[in-house]
């Protein structure tokens, strides 16, 4: 059998909306939901690792991270049906497949999520009434390891779609009579760990800035000077261990993984070459922001180093998309299909999406107020 036989047929129905439609919105939902992803990805390790091992500063860090984390998972959640739903209706063809060989472990993301979701609100419940109890601590190290599992199960199923020649691998080592079990992994693949590690790097870059944001924002009646400093230093070495892992991922991954049709294609394609390179050094940028403030936290640096995370998170989303067309398009020019617009739809998702953005905008302002005037209520 053809690996490539195993691609969903195209719909004869055609695409609901142009592909520079699915694009774009596919990019701008993964930007925004990386925001807040990032966060609980690389901060539930924090909490965990502070609460059980903390003192101090670094104790009332972990409880300032578990005291916003539930509000900052609910925006990441609801914010990543965006990217999600665009993959599925642009990209239908591969996602499917490659959901289906790997269905029990996709599946279990959801299973996994509830006891990740369970776990933040008992630890932050507990420190809240100021009882951290041993089944607190167990639970934030329950959530954290479960966060870093379902972003290895996310690489994997991301990962598989564009990896179609181990497809026919997989299906024959987890099929019986021809049906999937859904049992596989990809695991085989070369990219799969360095793009899940990369990610990490990102996530704790970005946890970084929030820490700084955190420190000069938000409860802002019970944050001494004292922590604001140790605020600062803590922020820029953890940045710095994330722009380390995130360099070493990168380059992994660019240069010991990806084929030479892509690397050969990013040659002959200027404006993505430099697209490419500024992903490479922007989280350069946020570090020296982040220096300058190592001794203490400080307003302007801070919204300095905010609005140029969201530039790193945004280049990287807009290289991430880069690779992955071009590795589907060697199988299926899936931006060629036909197209036939299906405007209500279309017009009912901008209006609930711009009415979404605008509440969970709302909502996150009046967050910061109360964070700032009500510290501890």
């Amino acid at each position: 059998m053809n690996p490539t036989d195993l691609i969903g047929p195209v719909s004869p129905l055609g695409s609901p909306a142009p592909f520079w439609f699915i694009t774009f919105f596919k990019v701008l939902g993964f930007i925004l939901h990386m925001i807040p992803m990032n966060i609980w990805f690389a901060g539930m390790i924090l909490v965990a690792v502070f609460a059980a091992f903390g003192k101090n500063h670094s104790l009332e860090l972990a409880h300032r991270l578990s005291r916003t984390m539930p509000v900052i998972i609910a925006l990441g959640i609801n914010l990543g049906i965006v990217p999600l739903l665009f993959t599925q209706v642009g990209y239908y063809q591969f996602y499917y497949p490659a959901g289906v060989l790997i269905a029990r472990a996709w599946l279990s993301v959801i299973v996994i999520l509830i006891f990740a979701y369970y776990g933040v609100y008992v630890y932050s419940l507990g420190v809240r009434n100021g009882r951290r109890t041993k089944f607190a601590l167990i639970s934030a190290w329950v959530s954290s390891i479960a966060f870093i599992f379902v972003g290895f199960l996310f690489t994997n199923n991301f990962s598989l779609m564009a990896n179609v020649q181990d497809w026919i691998h997989i299906y024959s080592r987890t099929s019986v009579g021809g049906a999937a079990l859904g049992t596989g992994l990809n695991t085989a693949d070369p990219t799969l760990f360095p793009r899940w590690l990369m990610m990490f790097g990102i996530a704790m870059t970005t946890t970084a800035v929030y820490i700084a944001f955190d420190a000069t924002f938000l409860k802002k009646r019970d944050t001494s000077e004292e922590y604001r400093k140790w605020a600062g230093k803590f922020a820029f070495v953890f940045h710095t261990l994330g722009v380390f892992v995130f360099a070493a991922m990168g380059s992994w991954y660019i240069f010991g993984t990806l084929g030479k049709p892509v690397l050969d294609q990013l040659n002959h394609s200027p404006v993505m070459y430099f697209v490419f390179a500024l992903t490479a050094i922007s989280p350069g940028l946020v570090w020296i922001v982040m220096l300058a403030q190592r001794k203490s936290v400080r307003r302007n640096a801070t919204i300095a180093a905010a609005v140029l995370q969201l530039v790193v998170l945004t280049l990287n989303a807009i290289s991430r998309q880069w690779v992955q067309n071009e590795e589907i398009f060697k199988f299926e020019r899936v931006s060629e299909l036909p197209v036939r617009v299906q405007w209500s739809p279309l017009i009912v998702f901008l209006l609930l999406f711009v009415a979404g953005l605008a509440v969970v905008g709302w909502m996150v302002t009046k967050i910061v107020a109360v964070e700032r005037s009500e510290a501890g209520v």
